[in-house]
């Protein structure tokens, strides 16, 4: 998985993503951002954000920026500001790199993104960064149980998976290796547990 190449799929799924996979992944999302409780008043990282599937879970008085690599699934999310309650504003950027000054976000949200850049410690420990002292960050996303082995099926599986842009035979115990956060909540979600929602809080 490259940054190339996901620019590429990426710019396959956007005329289609809301009316197809987002159908199934909606709630979740709500899930996600109900646990996080995001509050007037903080300063939210969305990191890849996509077509904005998360942006109309915002409450008021929020102020939020997304980022995305993809310029076709950002152009989607900017039709959708207009009727967002929260203060948005969207970036086009790799999530892997450290766009943004230490500590300048209260929470983050990182719903399916950790399975999709090319290296999810890398987007996790930016994203950690971003957030300050005792911030939260919410997770939704597919992982592989840090405590099983990658099933040879899971292996065939992930070769057609990542040619659609994800990966899924990530764990979130290996992601979060030498990350100053603890785990809050943990809770499966969609396909039996395969997804879950994660959340993490920073070390103060």
């Amino acid at each position: 998985m490259t940054n190339a190449g996901n620019r590429f799929i990426y710019r396959l799924w956007a005329p289609i993503y809301d009316a197809t996979v987002n159908r199934f992944f909606r709630p979740g999302r709500r899930r996600a951002l109900a646990v996080l409780a995001p509050q007037p008043g903080e300063r939210i990282l969305l990191v890849g954000v996509g077509t904005g599937a998360d942006l109309p879970l915002l409450p008021a008085g929020v102020t939020a920026v997304g980022l995305d690599l993809s310029p076709h699934m950002l152009a989607r999310a900017r039709r959708k500001l207009a009727q967002i309650p929260a203060a948005v504003s969207l970036v086009q950027a790799d999530a892997q790199a450290a766009l943004f000054p230490p500590a300048c976000f209260d929470a983050a949200i990182l719903n399916l993104i950790l399975s999709v850049v090319p290296d999810g410690q890398a987007g996790l420990r930016t994203a950690v960064r971003a957030v300050r002292p005792g911030g939260r960050l919410v997770i939704f996303d597919k992982f592989q149980p840090d405590a099983e082995p990658v099933t040879v099926g899971r292996q065939v599986m992930n070769v057609f998976s990542t040619l659609l842009g994800t990966d899924i035979t990530r764990r979130l115990g290996a992601l979060r290796q030498d990350c100053p956060v603890v785990v809050t909540h943990d809770e499966p979600s969609r396909l039996g547990g395969l997804y879950r929602v994660v959340r993490l809080q920073k070390s103060p």
